[in-house]
């Protein structure tokens, strides 16, 4: 290990950190391998973050709070970034991680057992399998991929070097939602016939922004990564690289995944085999590529030759809310989020946008929010049935499944969240192709349709490619 990477705060911050080219061997050049280490009662997991602009320092946030968690290191391509997330956990009182820009390198770190892993979407499968080949548990927000087969080997990858690997999808922890779930499965509302996904975010929009000289202390050929290298421009990097092909998935995967995989979760269904998708990019003129409302219908085929349904909506602006998601009047309340705007976010006062999900049974429905609450309402009289708001912490899951070993006991697993991202994904590429595709649950393959495939497949620039054999 270079002491390079290994500087601490007062060296980062004197002469910035270094990049070294690190795990050569990784990525279809080889493989990484050491001995495990055992973790003792007594030990600490030793977690590294990856990505600490936005979520990455919620991630930071949740550790520290966790006794038998010890953030070793942390890791971002912009330097500006690092130093700030640095200097915020020295507030926090937190011991002084080491510092990397290079992922690779952080992953020769042998004293490392785990890695938080929190960058833009057309990262996430990449890091998670080299997290594996690196003998690491890994923990992949959300959505766990940018394509469809991509994120199958991650699944391969978490299997064949049985690794623990959690999706961030925070609502298969939260408390309020698992009682929810267990309801329905008991016959709250009957037989759940059909769920919708509601992802109605205010997002202004994003304005249109001129090329320009990559800002000083960002690494951008390693933040492009996989991607196609393209020049620099704002909308193409911090947050608005959500509405970018290249490296986002439009609302459907960014905050609509939660929503994704609550309903597919709920219906009790794996993958369908019909999806259709009609949207645009309505009202802005603006830089943004992926539609800002998207309509999604999916058809799941049960044994026995019965069928169960998914809707899914994207609305990017003002909207009503259906079965009081979004409406303070919901139990546990609906709390306003800044609106997106590429010049200077805005708070909206009062309750705002609608993100949830309704279920409809031959008994009634049931709603869930997004701030870990349900209700139900039963019968013809639609009268108020059971609710409950409680939290959950998908974090400290992951931890106690580190320390276990027991994949079994994840809440979130890595296979599961495949699943629900090939929804995004065929979602995303139905309305793409302007078509509704036909899909082969077994194979993982669109029927009769190579452009689809092919789309669902991705391409990588070297040498920051997913391995054909994981």
């Amino acid at each position: 290990m270079s002491k390079e990477a290994e500087m601490n705060r007062r060296d980062f911050l004197k002469a910035g950190a270094q990049t070294g080219v690190g795990l050569t061997a990784l990525g279809g050049l080889g493989l990484i391998t050491h001995p495990e280490r055992v973790l003792g009662s007594n030990d600490r997991v030793q977690i590294a973050v990856v990505g600490l602009r936005g979520q990455g320092f919620a991630h930071v946030q949740r550790y520290a709070k966790m006794r038998d968690v010890n953030i070793a290191a942390v890791c971002d391509v912009d330097e500006s970034i690092l130093r700030q997330r640095l200097a915020d956990m020295e507030k926090l009182g937190l011991p002084m991680p080491k510092t990397y820009i290079d992922y690779r390198k952080l992953l020769e770190d042998k004293s490392i057992d785990a890695v938080s892993i929190a960058t833009p979407n057309h990262w996430h499968s990449l890091m998670g399998i080299w997290a594996c080949q690196a003998g690491k548990d890994a923990y992949v927000e959300k959505p766990c991929s940018h394509n469809l087969w991509e994120g199958r080997q991650l699944v391969r990858a978490a299997n064949k070097y049985n690794r623990i690997v959690q999706h961030g999808a925070n609502s298969r922890s939260d408390l309020a939602v698992i009682e929810g779930m267990q309801k329905m499965r008991d016959g709250l509302i009957g037989d759940v016939y059909l769920a919708r996904g509601l992802c109605f975010n205010w997002r202004n929009t994003i304005g249109k922004t001129p090329v320009e000289p990559v800002p000083a202390g960002v690494h951008y050929d390693m933040w492009t990564g996989p991607a196609p290298l393209k020049p620099f421009t704002r909308n193409r990097f911090h947050y608005q690289w959500h509405w970018i092909w290249d490296t986002g998935n439009g609302d459907i995967g960014n905050q609509g995944i939660h929503q994704v995989d609550v309903a597919r979760w709920g219906l009790g269904v794996k993958l369908p085999t019909k999806v259709s998708a009609i949207g645009g990019h309505f009202m802005f003129d603006d830089d943004q590529e992926t539609p800002n409302t998207l309509n999604v219908a999916y058809q799941f085929d049960m044994p026995g030759g019965a069928r169960r349904m998914m809707e899914f909506e994207v609305r990017h602006w003002i909207s009503n809310h259906e079965a009081l998601i979004g409406d303070s009047s919901f139990r546990g309340g609906e709390i306003p989020v800044a609106v997106e705007n590429a010049a200077a976010p805005k708070k909206q006062k009062g309750p705002r946008g609608s993100v949830g999900n309704i279920f409809y049974g031959s008994k009634g429905y049931l709603a869930i929010n997004r701030h870990h609450a349900y209700r139900s309402w039963l019968g013809e009289e639609q009268a108020p049935g059971p609710s409950s708001e409680k939290e959950g912490n998908n974090w400290a899951n992951f931890i106690e499944c580190v320390r276990s070993g027991k994949k079994e006991n994840l809440n979130a697993p890595i296979e599961e969240g495949h699943l629900s991202c090939v929804l995004v994904h065929l979602a995303n590429a139905s309305y793409r192709l302007g078509r509704t595709l036909n899909f082969d649950p077994q194979t993982e393959q669109v029927i009769g349709d190579d452009e689809a495939n092919q789309l669902l497949r991705g391409t990588y620039r070297e040498p920051y490619v997913v391995p054909e054999k994981v």
